[in-house]
């Protein structure tokens, strides 16, 4: 498969929804389809950094995820969001978070989607928006004033692709990931409720929609390959329409 152009799409729902399992079947349809992959997750785990724009030339299809495992990223799954009995402000949080997605974005985002690469991401601006609002006492308008939120907002993906499930389920599938224990303080019933009101808002939609994005939904309650198959569908569907 040659790509006509490269496009960011960005995957992003609640903790359990679904996400990973989304986007681990666009790995698995862009093995299908010929195109190289760097997975700049397991990169930076690996390295222990985030790689240099020249190192992205040889790939097709570059996978990324927020928060990062570099520096930033790293203070922040292991201070901000772990449940290590450590509390910090809704203010520090958010300015974690938008620097580490400055550098995701400025170190491999742009220049991907300028050597015309399709990216595609799991988590960004949308997951702050959702859920740092709920965690303390942060507005919407103070959160998007931040340098790496708004140069994400200014960078938006072209596909945002919602999946959504109801938050009790999600909560179940949390409680059986034994392979995955993140003990992260987002994992409870009341605030995925909060953050899945936020995610399925229509002024949420319109933040990205407004800006050039299109917005779609995905339910992730089928079983897996039910999810994988219509996730294949959604991405088929857009790339022949751009």
């Amino acid at each position: 498969m040659k790509l006509k152009k490269g496009a960011f799409i960005m995957v992003d729902g609640i903790d359990g929804s679904g996400k990973g399992t989304v986007v681990s079947a666009y790995g698995a349809w862009a093995k299908r389809q010929g195109l190289k992959i760097l997975d700049v997750r397991a990169f930076s785990q690996k390295q222990r950094r985030l790689p240099e724009p020249e190192e992205l030339k040889p790939y097709q299809l570059i996978l990324s995820g927020e928060p990062t495992y570099d520096g930033i990223g790293q203070a922040i799954r292991e201070e901000f969001i772990k449940a290590n009995g450590r509390l910090y402000s809704a203010q520090a949080t958010a300015e974690a978070f938008s620097l580490d997605r400055l550098v995701l974005y400025t170190r491999v985002i742009l220049p991907a989607t300028k050597q015309k690469k399709l990216v595609i991401q799991e988590r960004g601006l949308t997951t702050s928006i959702c859920y740092q609002p709920i965690q303390g006492q942060i507005s919407l308008k103070v959160l998007l004033r931040l340098e790496g939120n708004r140069f994400a907002l200014k960078n938006r993906p072209d596909l945002l692709l919602i999946v959504v499930c109801e938050p009790k389920i999600c909560i179940q599938r949390l409680q059986k990931r034994l392979h995955k224990q993140d003990q992260a303080i987002f994992e409870k019933l009341n605030f995925l409720k909060k953050a899945d009101t936020r995610f399925r808002s229509p002024w949420f939609a319109d933040i990205f929609r407004k800006r050039g994005s299109v917005v779609g939904y995905l339910d992730t309650q089928d079983t897996v390959l039910e999810t994988q198959k219509e996730a294949v569908g959604y991405i088929n569907d857009f790339l022949e329409r751009i």
